[in-house]
C-alpha cells in the first residue's frame, strides 16, 4: 500500500518534460533484466555470466534495439512483436510474418541456448535477444493490431507533444516517471513465493493471450488525437510497472529452465 501511494504521490510532483526519443523503452528492458536478474538460482547465473563475459542482463537488454540500424540485423525486425489475426484469436504460425514474429523468435532464442552444438557466439547472441523479446511481449502494443502498427499509427498528444499510444506505453510514460531503471526495478510489489509461482505459471502463448487481452482493453480507451496526462498515468502507470514485474518474473522463469 505504501509503494502504490509513492507511485501516486510521485506522478502528482512531476513537473519536467520527458525524452521524446528514447526507445518497453531502455529503462523498461533493463528494469524488466534486472528484476528477472533477482529471481536467478545460482546454476543460471553462473551459465549467464559465462556466456555474458561477466555483463548483467541488464547490461545487454536492449541490445536487439541497438542493432536495428545495422542492415545485416534488419531481418530480425518483425522478431519484436506479434499479429494475432482478429477473426481466429488465436496464434497460427501460418498466419505470422515471413520474416518470423515475436513468438517464434523467443522459441529460437530458447533452442539456441539448450543445442548442446551451438556455437558460443550463437549462444551469447540469442542470450540477448531472448532478454529484449521476453521484455516485448509484456509490452501489451507489441501484441496489438497489425492494421495499425501495433497502436504506431494512432496518433495522441502526451503532455502536449506529438506521440502515438504504442510509444506512450514503450518510453513516454516510463521517461516521465524519472526513474532509474534500478530504481523501478526495487519500486514493484512485494511478492510471496506463491505469487511469484502464480505470475510465472503457464507457457508462452499463454503469456501471448494475456498481453492480446490487455491490449484490447487499451484499444478501447483511447482514440487517435486524445490528449494524455496526468490523468492516464494515474490510471496505467500501477499497470506498466506490474508489466515490467511480471515480465522479468517469466524471464527468469525461462532462464532457470534452460540452465537447469
Amino acid at each position: 500500500m505504501r509503494k502504490y501511494l509513492f507511485v501516486l504521490l510521485f506522478i502528482a510532483s512531476v513537473l519536467s518534460g520527458f525524452a521524446a526519443d528514447a526507445e518497453w523503452g531502455k529503462t523498461g528492458h533493463r528494469a524488466t533484466a534486472e528484476i528477472a536478474e533477482k529471481h536467478l538460482t545460482k546454476k543460471a547465473r553462473k551459465a549467464i555470466d559465462e556466456i555474458l563475459n561477466g555483463y548483467g542482463l541488464a547490461f545487454v537488454a536492449n541490445y536487439a534495439d541497438d542493432i536495428k540500424s545495422d542492415p545485416e540485423y534488419r531481418r530480425y525486425g518483425p522478431w519484436h512483436y506479434v499479429n494475432i489475426h482478429p477473426e481466429s484469436e488465436k496464434y497460427v504460425v501460418e498466419e505470422a510474418s515471413e520474416g518470423g514474429d515475436l513468438v517464434q523468435a523467443i522459441r529460437k532464442c530458447k533452442a539456441v541456448l539448450l543445442d548442446e552444438n551451438a556455437s558460443r557466439a550463437e549462444k551469447q547472441f540469442h542470450l540477448k535477444m531472448l532478454v529484449h523479446f521476453v521484455g516485448d511481449l509484456h509490452q501489451p502494443f507489441h501484441v496489438g493490431h497489425a492494421s495499425d502498427k501495433g497502436g504506431n499509427d494512432i496518433q495522441v498528444r502526451w503532455f502536449n507533444e506529438g506521440s502515438n499510444i504504442h510509444r506512450v506505453w514503450d518510453s513516454d510514460m516510463i521517461d516521465f516517471y524519472q526513474m532509474s531503471y534500478t530504481e523501478l526495478a526495487i519500486n514493484t510489489k512485494d511478492l510471496s513465493k506463491d505469487q511469484i509461482k502464480s505470475l510465472q505459471n503457464g507457457k508462452l502463448l499463454d503469456w501471448v493471450y494475456e498481453s492480446r487481452e490487455m491490449a484490447e482493453k487499451l484499444y478501447a480507451g483511447v482514440n487517435s488525437g486524445d490528449k494524455l496526462g496526468y490523468s492516464y498515468m494515474y490510471h496505467h502507470m500501477p499497470t506498466v510497472l506490474a508489466q515490467l514485474q511480471k515480465g522479468g518474473l517469466r524471464l527468469a522463469k525461462i532462464l532457470n529452465e534452460i540452465y537447469s
